[in-house]
């Protein structure tokens, strides 16, 4: 039995559209509050989240598109199933309601972290020392590669450090780096050993 991929549940909040002093203020008041944003409904969802048995993975607030989306990842060691997505998306209402940390239209997003998940915080570099990660380079490296794999050995400073499967050792600066994913392949490996 394998872990889902992906699950989610996806709701649009709109908010009463606030005078603009010229084009483009809210994208502009978007932006500089994007930190502020996501800490503050990291604080609000943490605890929702362990009152849920569930962990919180990550917070993200980006823009696709024309649409601002909050999205909440949870996660659980067993699995995270759709009945829990929705749980913490009714259990975050209230609370994101009244902070309103956000002062546009939205759509929050409650999902898995899924499977490849995506390593962007220090504690996930921990959690997933020893796991087989792929880091996709923003631009191709000397030998022109623009992905490395390898069995991840942690964060050294801003460098993320990897084993490669020849043995050689590779690190990379965080910021030349436009993603860390885990290596789909361990969760079919982990699932394989319990089976056992």
């Amino acid at each position: 039995m394998g872990r889902p991929a992906l699950l989610f549940v996806y709701r649009k909040v709109v908010r009463p559209t606030r005078p603009r002093r010229r084009k483009g203020m809210n994208l502009f008041v978007a932006n500089s509050n994007k930190k502020n944003t996501v800490d503050t409904v990291w604080q609000l969802a943490e605890p929702i989240a362990a009152e849920l048995g569930l962990t919180l993975w990550d917070v993200r607030f980006v823009k696709e598109g024309a649409t601002w989306i909050l999205r909440v990842l949870i996660d659980r060691p067993d699995g995270v199933s759709i009945d829990d997505c929705e749980a913490m998306s009714r259990a975050l209402d209230e609370p994101l309601d009244a902070a309103d940390p956000i002062d546009c239209a939205y759509c929050l997003e409650v999902s898995s972290p899924g499977i490849e998940r995506e390593l962007t915080r220090p504690a996930h570099f921990a959690q997933m020392q020893g796991r087989s990660v792929r880091l996709h380079r923003i631009r191709p490296d000397s030998q022109n590669r623009r992905e490395v794999q390898g069995t991840l050995r942690g964060l050294n400073g801003d460098e993320v450090c990897v084993t490669c499967a020849d043995g050689t050792e590779c690190a990379v600066p965080r910021k030349e780096l436009a993603s860390v994913t885990l290596a789909d392949m361990d969760w079919n490996m982990q699932d394989e050993a319990t089976e056992d």
